[in-house]
């Protein structure tokens, strides 16, 4: 009995690593994979800042943070707390790799032509030509932190986190995952409007 305990142990233990081990191949395939379909690695302003507060600013998406780096850390902290509410018996493992996978799908997919096009339907992001591969790659590790984060805390604390992620991207920037999404599937003219308010390029 011991030794089977033990030994389901050491399992958890290879099982983690790998996983670890995966995580961190994800920075580098998200790097590898956008910079053969030329992303730049860096901004092409030739700076690398830790924060640009627009998303109307020239560097949004290029540099480690900006009011979307919200919404990815939204992306994580999501995966624990729908597992943890629509299915408790999964193990973190599970979970951890559903962020990986995610993760990396995301940052893939956001820079296939499909949904580049799509981002720039919406007058809040034309002329959106992708992220920098520093930019993604950052995305990733803050979706990671999400992830991490809101497994070790209390359901509560969880939804509160959502919710002040959520409300203040949408209030103080005029943009979130919620009404990205929104933008996105069913455009609002209102909504547009409302966040063009605060944009310092728009005509006169």
């Amino acid at each position: 009995m011991i030794c089977r305990v033990n030994e389901l142990i050491l399992t958890m233990i290879m099982t983690q690593r790998s996983l670890s081990v995966f995580a961190v191949l994800g920075a580098f395939i998200i790097a590898g994979t956008l910079y053969l379909w030329g992303q730049p690695l860096i901004c092409t302003c030739g700076e690398v800042k830790l924060w640009v507060g627009s998303i109307f600013d020239g560097g949004n998406s290029q540099h480690i943070a900006d009011w979307y780096t919200l919404s990815h850390i939204l992306h994580g902290v999501l995966i624990a707390l729908l597992g943890r509410l629509l299915f408790p018996r999964l193990r973190f493992e599970t979970l951890f790799l559903v962020a990986i996978i995610t993760g990396i799908g995301w940052e893939v997919i956001e820079h296939t032509d499909w949904v580049l096009n799509a981002f720039r339907s919406t007058t809040i992001n034309v002329g959106y030509h992708g992220d920098s591969v520093l930019n993604a790659v950052a995305d990733y590790v803050w979706m990671m932190g999400g992830f991490f984060a809101a497994y070790a805390m209390r359901t509560l604390h969880v939804v509160g986190a959502v919710a002040a992620l959520e409300l203040t991207a949408a209030f103080v920037a005029r943009d979130s995952l919620a009404l990205t999404t929104l933008m996105l599937v069913y455009p609002i003219e209102a909504v547009d409007s409302w966040q063009q308010e605060i944009n310092p390029n728009k005509p006169a």
